[in-house]
């Protein structure tokens, strides 16, 4: 299922959620515009490694943000054009209700803070790995999270694909994250399984998305909102 847009308009213009997308094409194009070997140690510098979290190190190359600050650069890399179009693709679908339901300042803080919240379980998870973890799927989970406490209803325009066909159809937000989230659980099981804990950090989704739920869902208790944000 790929997301097309929400049926759910904002009335702000989403002025973080714009300002992280242009961040992270920044970054990215910084990223391309380096030669491959000298991408690849720009990258550990700023990525999240397991091992160093886990045991207190810096392997080289020396991270100027120290381990523990890469667990915020780390969400502005990106390993390729699909991992970056599909994670903004995202962010754009579903950050913008939210950004206007939390304020901008605090959407900033919530999508930082599930963005580490995200990389520690990656770590809690694989603490000796020595792989770079990259990109805002993390933080985005948690954007995820979120909208499926504040705007359940809300439809997602959705584009699937069945064998050979291919159509559009819209989709309640819940049902369509919960199939996401199912996705995402049972590849990190698989993962485990299989101990293929390369590639895709199914376990920073996982706990990038139950940050952003319980957050959510205790802001909502907390501050519930004046008027309906969705159909």
């Amino acid at each position: 299922m790929i997301p097309i847009k929400d049926l759910n308009p904002s009335r702000r213009t989403p002025v973080v959620t714009i300002l992280i997308i242009f961040s992270c094409f920044l970054v990215f194009f910084y990223e391309l515009y380096l030669p491959p070997h000298l991408r690849e140690v720009f990258i550990r510098m700023f990525a999240v490694i397991p091992f160093e979290i886990s045991h207190g190190v810096d392997l080289p190359p020396p991270d100027p943000f120290t381990p523990y600050g890469n667990l915020i650069s780390y969400q502005y890399l990106h390993g390729g054009w699909l991992h970056i179009l599909g994670n903004m693709l995202f962010l754009w679908v579903f950050g913008d209700n939210v950004e206007e339901r939390f304020g901008r300042l605090s959407y900033f803080l919530f999508y930082t803070f599930c963005g580490v919240v995200a990389a520690l379980t990656q770590v809690f998870v694989t603490p000796d790995s020595k792989l770079p973890l990259i990109g805002a799927s993390g933080a985005i989970s948690g954007v995820l999270g979120a909208y499926a406490i504040l705007f359940p209803r809300a439809g997602i325009v959705t584009l699937i694909f069945i064998f050979f066909f291919v159509d559009v159809v819209v989709v309640p937000a819940l049902v369509w994250i919960a199939v996401w989230f199912f996705f995402q659980f049972v590849s990190a099981l698989f993962s485990i399984q299989h101990l293929s804990f390369g590639g895709v950090a199914w376990f920073a989704h996982i706990g990038g998305f139950v940050a952003g739920l319980l957050v959510a869902a205790l802001y909502k208790r907390l501050k519930p909102a004046s008027e309906p944000y969705a159909p």
